[in-house]
C-alpha cells in the first residue's frame, strides 16, 4: 500500500500547489492508493505516468488540473510548434492539421515588471520613452483633439464563483500573468503640457465604470464601451474630469460569464455611426450558442438614437479597429482560437465587409472546418470569408492603429501598428511586442517590423506586455504596457 498521508507529486508552481490546498485531493489519493499499488512513493509519478493513468483510467480531473498537477512550474505544458511565427504570418499562412492533446498547451510568462531605468528595445531610427508610469493596468488609449491622453486603467469584471476548475485555473493563470488585478474602472487623462514627450499632469477624467476599454469623441460627446453598454457623457475641450452623469446608448452583451469582455468603440468619419467590437463568448461555443447571441462580431450603432445591427459576424475576438485612409475600409484585429495546437490559429487583421462572416466558430481563416465545434453549419463555412493578413498564432495581437498622422521614420508612413500582448499558450512563446505593417493601395504588401521587442527576459519573465496603440498630436506611437503600468513613447531619433 502506498504511504499517501501526503500528497508528494513536486509542484513547483504556485497554481499547483494552491491547487492541492483549495481542491482537496483526498479522492485523487484514494484512486491513487487503488489504481497505483506497484509505486513506492507519489514522489515517483512522472508526469507522463500521471497524464496516462488520467487517460486510460478515465480519472474525472479536468485537463487544466491535470496540467496544474503535471506542470512543475508556470513553465510549458502540451504541444511544441513545429512552425516559426512567421509561416503563420502574412496574407497566406501555413495552416498545418490540428494538433489534439490530452493536456492543453500553457505556456506562461510570469509578470515581473520592468526594471527602474529600463526600456524596450526601439526600431532602427526611433526612441522609447516613459510617458507616464505607475498607472494601474492600462490597457487602451485616445488622443483628444486638444492632445491630451486618455489611457483606460482597466481589467475584466469580477466572474461568479462555481465555473468549475477550468475556469478556477485559468484565474490562476491569468495572475501569474499579470492579468489578475481587480479593475480600476477609470479612465485617466495625461497631459504633455511643454511637449517634451513626458506627461506632466495626470487626472482621473471618468471613475465609476465597469471595465471600460473602447473611448470615441464625436464632437462634444465623449462615448465609452464598458463590459456591457456603451455610454456617452458631455465633454468640454481641456477640461481635466467628467463630472457628469453618463448615458446609456445601448446595452451590450455582458456577465455573468463575459468570457471576452473588452468592447471597443470607434465612430465613422462623420460621426453618425458607431462601431462596437464584441468578443465571443466561449473558445468555441463550448458554452452554447444560446449564449453567444450578438458575440464575436461588430456592431454597427447610430450614435443618436442607439439602434443598432451586427455589420460582420464570426469574428472570434475583434479588439483593434481602425481606419484605413486610402480605402476607407474598416480594419480589425481578432484573436483566434486556441487548444489544437501551438501552430494554430494565427490571429490576424482584416478589413471588415458589410454583412461580412469571418468562421467562427465553425471554421477558421476562411472555410478551414473545425471539427470540435457540432453541430457544423456546411452552409455558415460556404460563406465564411478568409481574412486578409494573419498575424501569427497565439500572439494575442489586441492594438491596432493607422500610421497616419506618424512623425516616425519613412519607412512606417503608410500602414498599421499592431500591440501584441502575447501568448500564454504557445510553445515557443510568440507575440509581446509592437510591429508594423506596411500598407500599399490600402492593403498589407510586405513582411511584419518589429517597432518595440524586449518586453520577455531570456529566463521568460515577462518585463511588460504591449496593449494599445495610438499616434499622438506630434506623430510619436504611444504604447499601453498593462504588466509594466506604464505608457511608453516611441519617437523618430534626434538627428
Amino acid at each position: 500500500m502506498i504511504d499517501v498521508t501526503v500528497l508528494r507529486v513536486p509542484l513547483a508552481s504556485k497554481i499547483a500547489l494552491d491547487a492541492v490546498e483549495r481542491l482537496r485531493f483526498t479522492r485523487l489519493r484514494a484512486a491513487l492508493q487503488s489504481e497505483l499499488p506497484l509505486m513506492t512513493s507519489l514522489r515517483k509519478i512522472s508526469p507522463i505516468s500521471l497524464a496516462h493513468w488520467g487517460r486510460t483510467r478515465s480519472l474525472r480531473l479536468h485537463r487544466a488540473l491535470v496540467c496544474a498537477l503535471t506542470t512543475l512550474s508556470v513553465a510549458a505544458c502540451g504541444d511544441l510548434a513545429k512552425l516559426p511565427v512567421s509561416a503563420g504570418t502574412g496574407p497566406s499562412p501555413t495552416l498545418p492539421p490540428p494538433v489534439s492533446t490530452l493536456i492543453p498547451t500553457v505556456n506562461i510568462a510570469p509578470a515581473k515588471g520592468w526594471p527602474a531605468g529600463a526600456t524596450p528595445v526601439t526600431a532602427q531610427g526611433t526612441v522609447v520613452a516613459r510617458f507616464a508610469e505607475g498607472l494601474d493596468h492600462p490597457r487602451w488609449l485616445y488622443v483628444l483633439p486638444n492632445g491630451d491622453v486618455l489611457v483606460a486603467e482597466t481589467n475584466a469584471p469580477p466572474k461568479p464563483d462555481g465555473q468549475g476548475i477550468k475556469g478556477w485555473v485559468m484565474k490562476q493563470v491569468m495572475k501569474v500573468a499579470g492579468a489578475g488585478v481587480p479593475s480600476p474602472n477609470r479612465i485617466t487623462l495625461l497631459r504633455d503640457a511643454n511637449g517634451d514627450g513626458v506627461a506632466e499632469t495626470r487626472s482621473v477624467f471618468l471613475e465609476g465604470l465597469n471595465s471600460p476599454f473602447g473611448m470615441t469623441l464625436v464632437g462634444n460627446n465623449f462615448y465609452v464601451a464598458n463590459a456591457d453598454a456603451l455610454v456617452r457623457f458631455p465633454y468640454t475641450q481641456g477640461e481635466l474630469k467628467i463630472a457628469a452623469l453618463g448615458t446609456k446608448v445601448v446595452d451590450l452583451p455582458g456577465g455573468p460569464l463575459n468570457h471576452h469582455w473588452t468592447k471597443n468603440v470607434v465612430a465613422n468619419p462623420d460621426g453618425t455611426k458607431l462601431y462596437v467590437s464584441v468578443g465571443s463568448n466561449s473558445n468555441v461555443g463550448e458554452n452554447g450558442m444560446e449564449n453567444e447571441q450578438g458575440r464575436a462580431a461588430i456592431w454597427e450603432i447610430d450614435s443618436k438614437t442607439g439602434s443598432h445591427r451586427v455589420f460582420a459576424s464570426g469574428l472570434r475576438n475583434p479588439v483593434g479597429m481602425a481606419w484605413e485612409p486610402e480605402s476607407g475600409a474598416l480594419w480589425t484585429s481578432v484573436n483566434e482560437r486556441d487548444e489544437i495546437g501551438s501552430d494554430l490559429v494565427p490571429d490576424y487583421m482584416t478589413s471588415v465587409r458589410d454583412g461580412g462572416f469571418y468562421g467562427w466558430p465553425y471554421s477558421y481563416f476562411g472555410q478551414h472546418v473545425d471539427v470540435r465545434v457540432q453541430p457544423p453549419r456546411p452552409d455558415l463555412v460556404a460563406s465564411a470569408i478568409s481574412p486578409d493578413y494573419a498575424l501569427g498564432p497565439h500572439t494575442a495581437s489586441l492594438g491596432l492603429t493607422s500610421a497616419q498622422g506618424t512623425a516616425l521614420p519613412p519607412q512606417f508612413a503608410r500602414g498599421m501598428f499592431i500591440g501584441q500582448h502575447g501568448s500564454w499558450n504557445r510553445q515557443p512563446r510568440s507575440g509581446y511586442k509592437v510591429i508594423f505593417v506596411p500598407f500599399k493601395q490600402g492593403k498589407p504588401a510586405g513582411e511584419p517590423v518589429d517597432v518595440l521587442t524586449g518586453f520577455l527576459t531570456d529566463d521568460g519573465n515577462a518585463l511588460g506586455r504591449p496593449v494599445g496603440v495610438v499616434i499622438d498630436r506630434q506623430g510619436a506611437l504611444l504604447v499601453a504596457d498593462d504588466v509594466g503600468n506604464i505608457v511608453w513613447r516611441v519617437s523618430s531619433a534626434q538627428r
